[in-house]
């Protein structure tokens, strides 16, 4: 099923203009008491998350939860902060977690890419969130943003507690690191690539200098393309800027350039359709460069599945722009598909 919700659109904003219409990536909400929490995944390493309980919660019921996993190269307070409040303010319990890698999560280097272990996360979510006697474990959901929309479809294709997914503005950071946006890289390029990551590893092996890669540019030049823009608009302005304790400015965002290529070997969206007859909701703005991998998806996946255009919206719109994210879509969507799941 596809359908489309009300939007206006929006050119990224330089630095020092205003705020994007609506934007507010820091929302905090009095309607709900929020928790700093930490467990381990199953390979031992510590997951550091935000709990968000809504303020009125009765302790002694058990109630259906969500989990929440931030932008490839973000951590938790961007973005997936705000989706959990608001899923909070809804009556769901939510629990934003930081990647393996990233933010206060562990995992050395810092910034290192692993599909397998990013996907884990989710799964680790889940085990604290079915601990937690407030929490119904057969009512746990998940909702990906940009990147984390295909890490956890590759959890949900292995883990089949999570019960309901919705990703919004997804990235297949398998397609897009082989292939980049709408195929326009080489099969030559590609090897470029991975050979440059393989002579990277020797460099470090030898104790050089830890190398990063992609990410977002710090500073804006004439030639900036669009893309880049558009990010960097959230990522190095008041927006959405946040470097984590401990994290260096100028490499949030920027994968190690060693460990990037394990995303050549990373296909989610293979067997998508093992996940029916849980239900899948993609979100994408029907003007964000990334909604190929929202359409790719859809069309591989078994139903139900729904695709669900957000007219006038880019990408990075759906990271933070309150007025223009379907709130209310993704609430009934995990409103019925969750308790179903529970029936």
């Amino acid at each position: 099923m596809l359908s489309t919700a009300g939007g206006t659109a929006f050119a990224a904003a330089p630095m020092g203009a205003a705020l994007p219409s609506g934007a507010d990536n820091f929302y905090t909400s009095n309607q709900v008491i929020v928790q700093q929490v930490s467990f381990k995944s199953q390979y031992r390493m510590t997951v550091t998350g935000t709990l968000f309980v809504p303020s009125t919660l009765d302790r002694k019921k058990r109630t259906p939860a969500i989990v929440v996993g931030h932008p490839m190269g973000a951590v938790k307070e961007q973005s997936a902060n705000l989706y959990a409040t608001k899923m909070a303010e809804r009556g769901f319990v939510a629990l934003s977690v930081d990647l393996a890698f990233w933010g206060g999560s562990e995992g050395q280097p810092r910034n290192a890419v692993s599909p397998d272990m990013y996907s884990e996360t989710f799964s680790a979510a889940v085990d604290f969130l079915g601990s937690q006697a407030f929490v119904d474990r057969q009512q746990i959901g998940a909702i990906g943003v940009c990147g984390s929309g295909s890490f956890v479809i590759s959890a949900a294709k292995i883990d089949p507690r999570l019960k309901a997914i919705a990703t919004v503005s997804m990235y297949d950071m398998g397609a897009a690191n082989r292939n980049a946006l709408n195929h326009s890289q080489t099969l030559a390029q590609r090897k470029q690539i991975i050979a440059a990551a393989a002579a990277q590893r020797d460099v470090e092996f030898n104790g050089g200098a830890v190398q990063y890669t992609g990410g977002t540019v710090l500073r804006l030049k004439a030639d900036t393309h669009p893309i880049q823009r558009e990010f960097f608009d959230f990522y190095r302005t008041p927006r959405g800027e946040f470097t984590p304790l401990g994290a260096s400015s100028q490499t949030t965002t920027m994968p190690t350039l060693s460990s990037n290529v394990k995303f050549m070997n990373f296909y989610p969206f293979n067997d998508i359709e093992t996940i029916s007859p849980r239900p899948l909701l993609f979100i994408t703005g029907d003007q964000a460069h990334s909604k190929e991998f929202s359409e790719d998806a859809y069309q591989r996946a078994a139903e139900p599945k729904e695709l669900h255009y957000v007219p006038g919206a880019g990408h990075v719109d759906l990271y933070d722009r309150v007025t223009l994210i379907p709130w209310d879509k993704l609430a009934s969507f995990f409103d019925r598909h969750l308790i179903k799941a529970r029936a």
